[in-house]
């Protein structure tokens, strides 16, 4: 059965193996220098594209874990560690700002209160000092010690008033039994909605790891089991009314928010057939899509991108990459989407996320 060691094992081999046309981000620097900045227009208007999907690791946190158990899974090397290469790869394909979310970290493992604290300080430590290097393309988002709710809640807050972060990165599956819906985490949960934090939710990587359907062809486990993850992490969410208790949380799913946007007929329908199933939920599904619930828009194809802004509408989508892991999904996804206006493309790119982070609309480039 795969574990989360494995899990972070692949998350550092496909971090360090970034290629472009068969070259590390490394290799094109020192061959052909640094590409000059791409500037997003829609029309004649200079546009802020945000990434909200954007990894990294930090290397410090090697120091820390040295001697424990966990002392392999930092990851000190490649295009996970933000220097001039991450900010070459961003000019190239015209995204101005990133933010930093890092998910479905070895960390969550950790059992030991001061061992996790101290992981989870070197990591925030690291995106702040990233952030300071390069203020104008990066926005930082805190590294919480989930497994311990009300660490969680310290480090969320730590993270957004002493370090300036705009809210945290979130995971589920690696919870086993737990859920992040379960009533111990109402700590955390309350944490949020008071500091006014956004939440980025990325899989962990741990649904279809180790189960015999997802082997073979496909990487199912990243291709099936990653939206999986997130589709179960929503719906919990919502049905053991969390997002009821706590209606000032917002949260965005990657990948599209998994499978639930795209199958919310069947959501609503459970809940008419067989209403005691939904007794903890006060809303319509759709409801918590429209107010408090996110999705970027990595779904790749026009059709899928049409149904998400039917589903959610065109407020509640963001722009996001998945870098450096090399998904096909430039800015050119949105400017060539024939079923947008102009109007959504620019909320999309970037216009949401100024709105809700409060940010500036101006362009640096």
């Amino acid at each position: 059965m795969a574990t989360r060691r494995d899990f972070v094992k692949t998350l550092a081999a496909g971090t360090a193996a970034a290629y472009v046309g068969g070259r590390s981000w490394s290799d094109l620097l020192a061959q052909t220098g640094a590409p000059k900045r791409r500037e997003v227009f829609i029309g004649r208007k200079r546009v802020k594209v945000i990434d909200s999907h954007h990894h990294l690791n930090i290397a410090d946190v090697a120091r820390v874990v040295k001697g424990t158990p966990f002392e392999r899974q930092a990851v000190t090397t490649g295009d996970g560690i933000i220097g001039p290469e991450r900010i070459a790869w961003m000019d190239r394909d015209g995204i101005d700002v990133a933010m930093l979310t890092q998910q479905g970290a070895f960390w969550y493992a950790v059992q030991d209160r001061g061992l996790a604290t101290e992981i989870v300080k070197a990591q925030n430590e690291g995106t702040a000092a990233v952030v300071g290097k390069y203020p104008d393309r990066f926005l930082g988002m805190a590294s919480m010690p989930l497994q311990f709710p009300d660490l969680a809640a310290q480090a969320l807050e730590d993270g957004i008033k002493r370090l300036g972060f705009k809210g945290g990165g979130i995971s589920a599956g690696w919870a086993g039994a737990k859920n992040l819906s379960d009533p111990e985490y109402d700590v955390f949960w309350s944490k949020a909605q008071e500091l006014g934090a956004f939440l980025f939710m990325h899989p962990g990587g741990t649904n279809g790891n180790g189960d015999p359907h997802f082997a073979g062809k496909g990487a199912l486990g990243n291709t099936i089991g990653n939206p999986l993850e997130t589709t179960i992490f929503f719906s919990r969410l919502i049905y053991e009314g969390t997002l009821d208790k706590f209606p000032g949380l917002k949260i965005c799913g990657a990948h599209g928010g998994g499978y639930l946007p795209s199958y919310l007929g069947r959501t609503d329908a459970q809940c008419r057939r067989q209403d005691d199933v939904c007794t903890a939920k006060k809303r319509p599904v759709e409801d918590y899509f429209h107010t408090q619930l996110m999705a970027d828009i990595m779904v790749f194809r026009e059709e899928g991108l049409r149904h998400l802004v039917a589903e959610l509408g065109v407020g509640q989508l963001v722009y996001g990459t998945d870098i450096p892991f090399g998904w096909p999904v430039t800015p050119d996804f949105i400017l060539n989407a024939k079923s947008l206006n102009d109007a959504q493309k620019e909320a999309i790119l970037g216009g949401n996320l100024i709105k809700l982070l409060k940010l500036s609309p101006a362009t640096t480039a």
